[in-house]
């Protein structure tokens, strides 16, 4: 089974909601009904200069290098650190990954998956700016229109404390601030789909539903009477320099 165009899909939320285990839920389930998949790290794939800004965090704020664990606690100093230089500095990485993120999505079309899917997108950047200026509100519309909008977006939703206990990295108080700057964005982008803590199983169901429904519902009706059709595509256009 193949669609007529790529699909764009991203999930996004705090670390620790689960992001991980909801795309290979999603993948395992769209490759059973034989389609392609391509995941993409935004870190790995798309972030300018990730190693030099990971480099200059850990010797500029002293945090823990790697990813946190239950068996294995760190302590990192990265996005939690809000000081008006550090916005400063996100305002103009985060440019730049905007147009990285355009030409990203421009090679992933002609890639000849079916679905990619982004683990996390610009708006997990989004997320660690001071939304409460608007300054800052208007920088992020402007960015908005010069990304391509995923088919789905959604934005995993997760209790900060049973967050923390699943990946400990950053304090409690801080994945609650960062969970509600998350809510405030699905807020401002409303073509952010959020899926609410549920457990596991009913969580990937619900991503599940919403594919089938936003981006899969013709092409299986269709299949089903065994009437060939074309999907309704969503053009995919980007905008880089």
């Amino acid at each position: 089974m193949r669609l007529d165009s790529v699909r764009i899909l991203s999930f996004s939320g705090v670390d620790g909601a689960g992001k991980s285990t909801q795309i290979s839920a999603l993948c395992t389930y769209l490759r059973e009904l034989g389609f392609q998949c391509a995941v993409y790290t935004f870190w790995d794939n798309v972030a300018v200069l990730s190693r030099l800004r990971e480099h200059m965090s850990l010797k500029a704020f002293k945090g823990d290098p790697g990813i946190g664990s239950p068996d294995r606690p760190i302590q990192r100093r990265d996005k939690n650190v809000s000081s008006w230089y550090m916005t400063a500095v996100r305002l103009f990485f985060y440019l730049l990954d905007t147009f990285s993120l355009c030409a990203a999505v421009a090679r992933s079309v002609d890639s000849g998956a079916d679905f990619v899917i982004f683990d996390r997108y610009i708006y997990d950047e989004f997320a660690n700016l001071p939304l409460q200026y608007w300054p800052v509100r208007l920088y992020i519309r402007i960015l908005l229109m010069l990304v391509p909008r995923p088919d789905v977006a959604f934005v995993l939703d997760a209790d900060p404390k049973a967050a923390f206990a699943r990946k400990p990295e950053y304090p409690v108080e801080f994945v609650r601030q960062n969970r509600n700057v998350y809510l405030r964005l699905s807020r401002l982008i409303r073509s952010l789909t959020v899926i609410p803590p549920l457990p596991v199983k009913q969580a990937i169901e619900t991503v599940k539903e919403s594919v089938d429904e936003k981006c899969l519902a013709v092409k299986i009706g269709s299949l089903s009477l065994g009437i060939p059709c074309q999907v309704p595509s969503q053009a995919v256009k980007s905008s880089h320099s």
